[in-house]
């Protein structure tokens, strides 16, 4: 073992069970992910049915299916290392699933924002206009790309102790 990769290891943990702790790491922070976007899943698909719904312009009925799409991939993507530990129970790829599982919840993550910030967008377009909706969506894209993305890349570059 490399002496960086040590110093993931908590006392007394074995190479093992470092990746099985990770592992049920990122299966419990998807666990806390997944509610929100099933949420705005769900409010996104009824809203074709709601009364005036007929009545809506081509960019909000482009910006309705981006928030859909997105929130679809998002599920997707956030449910999927589940079901690939599920479908992986007992091998011994558990490091090449930790890797692939957490590719796709920070996938999963950018689907998520991009879903909200396009329903930001519709309920503040219909509220207050179109101006007004593109600032506050601007602000939605500025906050969780910066919490969610560059506030932890910048901690990157930061020296582990």
């Amino acid at each position: 073992m490399a002496r960086d990769e040590t110093k993931h290891l908590k006392p007394d943990e074995g190479e093992k069970e470092r990746v099985d702790r990770e592992l049920i790491e990122l299966l419990n922070e998807l666990r806390v992910a997944l509610p929100g976007v099933q949420v705005l899943f769900a409010f996104l698909l009824i809203l074709p049915f709601q009364q005036g719904w007929q009545q809506i312009s081509d960019v909000e009925r482009h910006v309705y299916f981006a928030a859909l799409a997105s929130s679809a991939i998002a599920s997707a993507l956030l449910i999927a290392p589940s079901v690939y530990h599920r479908l992986n129970f007992r091998r011994r790829s558990k490091e090449r699933m930790l890797y692939d599982s957490t590719r796709m919840a920070i996938a999963g993550a950018a689907f998520v924002a991009i879903g909200i910030a396009c329903a930001v967008f519709l309920v503040a377009d219909v509220v207050y206009g179109t101006l007004a909706a593109l600032a506050v969506t601007l602000v939605a894209i500025a906050l969780y790309g910066g919490l969610w993305f560059a506030l932890p890349l910048l901690r990157r570059r930061d020296p582990d102790d």
